[in-house]
């Protein structure tokens, strides 16, 4: 019997890698409507105005759902995975570090790099020590600024310049805005493209991200509103203050994108930097993008610009593994990815409480922990195998 249990397990296990084994059939659909449970719960609380739920593997995606509308109340535009959100600090991961990544991958830039290779305004400074890996990590010691209207990337630096904090660089991890204006920057001044056209041509097009863009054309029928500062739902106008004074591209805020095209790049990313037959990454970059980097005596860990455990980490909710990575957005977006358990959730949401952050980290994290109960492989295995009636 023991014998015929592992050798059951065993065949169970290879049709799994081949196909999920059918997975609408081992997904009893009851409990994958509880994802659509959560999302009503939190439109009724008034803490969204909808939400679009993807779960996928490296195969694509496995479910999908929609919930509410563009704006609150009854009779709006629904969403769907076609909706174009501001993903605020999606940005970072989804545009700015994979730009940088690119650009290592043609040998143009090093990790290492100082700062003033490319920044040559920081000579003769107390910054002259920060590296690119620095600024991926937030461990630069930078704290954020407001950035003027006028001239705002020159008024940016001389800001940054008279800082003096006393934070030496990758000594511990402070998240800032800043560190990723730079690098943004950067891909700018290597590549002589800017930020968006650089991410266009070398990540989007290749992925077949359509609708991913920092400027999105006026034509576009659904465009998710956010809250500006006083309090109006504005649609296709980046959130972010510091990103609209830079006109939009910056790399820490100003993608749009939808559910159907994250979809793409977290397929991507499950596939090792392969997508649609074509290599977007090799799979070195990847491995290298996401591998762990502790910080704060091992409290905090993070990948290059990915998040990986740390207070930012609610969508990795309980069942994601220790190797699972991902970020969130302040306007109500989050991605986790999974290679242990082939899998990823995005959530992109209408944001309307941005007070009641204890609430929206649990959504995201119930969000997380009901996809993985419901479709990853292995514990799709091991509940069968538990369940096996067999000594």
């Amino acid at each position: 019997m023991i014998l015929f249990r592992i050798f059951f397990t065993t065949l169970l296990l290879s049709l799994l890698s081949t196909e999920l084994l059918a997975a609408d059939d081992l997904i009893d659909a009851g409990r994958a409507a509880s994802i659509d449970v959560v999302l009503d719960n939190a439109i009724r609380r008034g803490l969204i105005s909808g939400g679009v739920v993807v779960i996928g593997n490296h195969s694509g995606q496995l479910y999908g759902t929609a919930h509410g509308t563009l704006f609150p109340g009854a009779g709006g535009t629904p969403l769907s995975d076609r909706t174009l959100f501001d993903t605020a600090s999606l940005t970072k991961v989804i545009a700015t570090a994979p730009a940088i990544m690119k650009l290592l991958e043609q040998a143009k830039l090093n990790l290492l790099d100082p700062l003033t290779r490319w920044f040559p305004e920081f000579e003769g400074t107390d910054h002259e020590e920060i590296t690119i890996l620095n600024l991926l990590t937030h461990t630069s010691g930078l704290d954020d600024v407001d950035i003027p209207e006028n001239d705002p990337l020159r008024h940016l630096i001389e800001k940054i310049v008279m800082q003096n904090n006393g934070a030496l660089p990758g000594n511990r991890f402070r998240y800032a805005d800043v560190n990723y204006i730079l690098l943004g920057e950067l891909v700018k001044r290597i590549s002589h493209s800017t930020l968006d056209q650089f991410c266009a041509e070398n990540i989007f097009a290749p992925l077949g991200m359509a609708e991913t863009t920092f400027h999105p054309h006026t034509g576009y029928e659904a465009i998710a509103p956010t809250a500006s500062y006083n309090k109006i739902l504005t649609s296709g106008v980046v959130q972010d203050l510091n990103a609209r004074r830079l006109g939009g591209v910056a790399g820490h805020a100003g993608l749009f994108s939808t559910a159907s095209d994250l979809n793409r790049f977290a397929t991507m990313i499950l596939n090792h930097g392969k997508h649609g037959g074509k290599q977007v990454f090799t799979e070195r970059v990847i491995t290298q993008m996401t591998s762990p980097y502790f910080y704060n005596n091992g409290k905090i860990i993070r990948g290059l610009g990915w998040d990986i455990s740390s207070p930012f980490s609610s969508p990795r909710g309980t069942f994601f593994s220790d190797m699972s990575f991902g970020h969130t957005g302040y306007s109500g977006s989050s991605i986790w990815i999974d290679p242990e358990q082939d899998l990823f959730v995005i959530l992109l949401t209408v944001r309307l409480d941005y007070t009641n952050i204890r609430q929206f980290n649990q959504l995201r994290s119930d969000i997380s922990t009901l996809a993985v109960s419901i479709f990853s492989t292995s514990r799709i295995v091991a509940e069968i195998i538990d369940n096996m009636k067999i000594p």
